[in-house]
């Protein structure tokens, strides 16, 4: 299969990370609200378990929407897309060391790693506008950490915002690719 190919059967296969979009934007918000109306430490458990459900969630969110989660036989990139999403929990170390040194560093130190993650997403996908949003997470982490580092859950609330204003734009490039 071409590299081509392969970025189109993504692409196509999971609508340009719609689901993946939509299903960690309600991660984060649930988590966002947590800190908010809650605790800080409840907060950070539902972002880091929440997290692991992303995956599973986003196949179920496929199917209830009539499509099938499975990328063709022979493309190589189901493997790169996993190696991709281990990516964030071998960073939790980092996360959590600058969350011990201020608890408020907790969603700016997770939206750079996030952001990060999504770079890959641009060969993955065969789609440059991963690079906005990679480039918007890391942004959005570095300010709220920087100027705003007393305020605990802004960074879960816009990183929420960014994640699902991304999903509709991603579907619309991935369903005009995809009919084109």
């Amino acid at each position: 299969m071409e590299i081509r190919d392969a970025q189109r059967d993504v692409r196509t296969v999971y609508l340009g990370s719609f689901p993946g979009l939509i299903v960690s934007s309600a991660i984060w918000f649930a988590s966002a609200a947590t800190g908010t109306w809650s605790r800080a430490g409840l907060a950070m458990w539902v972002l880091v378990l929440g997290g692991t459900f992303i995956y599973p969630l986003s196949t179920a969110l496929l199917r209830a929407m009539g499509r099938s989660p499975a990328l063709a036989n022979d493309n190589p990139f189901g493997r790169l897309a996993m190696q991709i999403a281990f990516t964030i929990p071998a960073t939790y170390p980092v996360i959590a060391a600058a969350t011990v040194h201020n608890v408020n560093w907790f969603f700016p130190a997770f939206l750079v790693v996030v952001g990060a993650h999504y770079l890959p997403f641009i060969f993955l996908y065969g789609m440059w506008q991963f690079a906005i949003l990679a480039a918007a997470l890391m942004a959005t982490g570095t300010v709220c950490g920087v100027y705003v580092p007393a305020n605990f859950a802004l960074g879960g609330w816009i990183g929420g915002i960014v994640l699902l204003v991304a999903a509709f734009p991603f579907r619309a490039i991935a369903l005009r690719a995809t009919s084109a």
